[in-house]
């Protein structure tokens, strides 16, 4: 029983509001110190050191400065412009917009509530001039950023690939899929309440093959950057962290040269944004990787792993059992703190039953984010209610249509792996 301590200790932590990060290095540290105490201080201090000494590691900064460059290079604008082209004469037309410019945005950023808190200062103001409601805009901004680490090169593809031991590549080509699913689903949902509403396109009429061949040309140089970088990768010209160097070299070099935006008082800036950004997510991952080698040591993955197949043989109850179980952690932890903690628990069993550890990837992705607009605690729902104004009440009446169509997308991940793993299969 004392094996089990360190996770009520990690719970408890947690829920007294102590920073995922730290409540996994306090639970772990627990653990060394009173549990199993053969390893000093010494070497325990050099475990927390030595989990991230890894190369491929290093594409989390790149990627991470990738998103905040954007913002600053006039990129994240030609992309919205776009967006507005492609769907602005749809019913909802800004409410449309939102959806397909997180999509746009989503390989990039990489980040669901860096995606959330840009829309609800960008778009929200004025979705609300258009007469779009103020629950409603939150939530349409909150649905769409679900979008956001799906798509390539999110961050969340790159540290499951790590944990699960697959490859970055194929993670990356499993998640257009999926991200392309969970927006036409949302465009259809706004799509429905708007013709309710009463909520009007954003423009006149569709756009002309014209307009959209001249908004194509100066959007091209920032949809070819996911692209980019999943054909460096598909062809070996370079791995997944030269990847990321490359995409800030290129987003620096168009937003210098191009849409000439990128000024040098943006430097430090950026700079910042990544040192935080990279420093959060490295916390977590430190934690992570000790807590996951306590549960190594006590064999908890194995324990599990034989719970479940003790409970069940069929691959498919068991898929219902850890959707559920993700569904409801995913509405008290943040997307990124749910992956680490759950990957190396629940990858094992799922491999053991013959399902592909790309495909639950992929499952395990989709469904944190959508705990992550779900109540109670759902982080990109407290972003974009905290950023727009929004009480907690009304927001929940607005979420519960988007929240059903993305379960109807996660239904048909999670139990048509050819459609998972379209992509996947046909480039691999």
């Amino acid at each position: 029983m004392e094996g089990f301590y360190p996770i009520i200790i990690l719970f408890i932590l947690f829920f007294l509001n102590i920073p995922i990060a730290f409540a996994l290095m306090g639970a772990s540290m627990y653990y060394f110190i009173f549990v199993d105490n053969v390893m000093s201080m010494n070497m325990i201090m050099q475990r927390f050191v030595t989990s991230i000494e890894s190369f491929p590691y290093l594409a989390v900064p790149f990627f991470i400065m990738v998103g905040s460059v954007m913002n600053y290079s006039g990129i994240s604008t030609s992309l919205m412009n776009m967006a507005e082209v492609l769907a602005g004469h749809m019913a909802g037309g800004l409410a449309q917009v939102n959806v397909v410019l997180s999509m746009m945005m989503g390989g990039i950023s990489g980040s669901a509530n860096a995606d959330a808190a840009m829309q609800s200062k960008i778009l929200v103001p004025e979705m609300r001039k258009r007469g779009f409601s103020a629950a409603f805009s939150a939530a349409v901004t909150a649905a769409s950023s679900s979008v956001s680490p799906v798509i390539p090169p999110g961050t969340n593809l790159i540290i499951y690939a790590l944990i699960a031991n697959v490859s970055v590549s194929k993670m990356f080509l499993a998640g257009y899929t999926p991200g392309i699913l969970m927006t036409l689903a949302l465009m259809i949902t706004v799509h429905l309440i708007s013709k309710k509403r009463g909520y009007l396109p954003s423009r006149d009429k569709m756009a002309t093959p014209k307009e959209i061949a001249i908004q194509f040309k100066d959007s091209i140089w920032a949809l070819l950057i996911p692209f980019g970088i999943i054909l460096g990768m598909r062809f070996g010209l370079f791995t997944p962290t030269e990847a990321g160097g490359m995409a800030v070299l290129f987003c620096v070099v168009i937003g210098t040269f191009v849409y000439k935006k990128l000024k040098f008082r943006h430097i430090p800036i950026i700079l910042r944004d990544t040192v935080y950004g990279t420093g959060s997510v490295m916390f977590l991952i430190i934690g992570a990787k000790v807590f996951g080698y306590y549960l190594t040591l006590e064999r908890i993955p194995q324990s599990i792993t034989t719970a479940l197949m003790n409970f069940t043989d069929n691959k498919f109850v068991l898929l219902i059992i850890i959707n559920v179980l993700l569904l409801f952690i995913g509405m008290f932890i943040e997307g990124g703190a749910a992956l680490i903690i759950l990957a190396p628990l629940l990858v094992p069993a799922v491999t053991s039953m013959g399902i592909d550890p790309i495909h639950f990837g992929v499952i395990l992705i989709v469904n944190i984010m959508i705990g992550g607009i779900t109540p109670p605690f759902g982080s990109m729902m407290f972003t974009t209610c905290t950023i727009v104004g929004v009480k907690l009440d009304d927001f929940v009446k607005e979420i519960i249509p988007f929240i059903v169509a993305l379960m109807l997308v996660l239904m048909l991940l999670t139990y048509s792996a050819p459609v998972a793993m379209f992509i996947p299969n046909l480039l691999g």
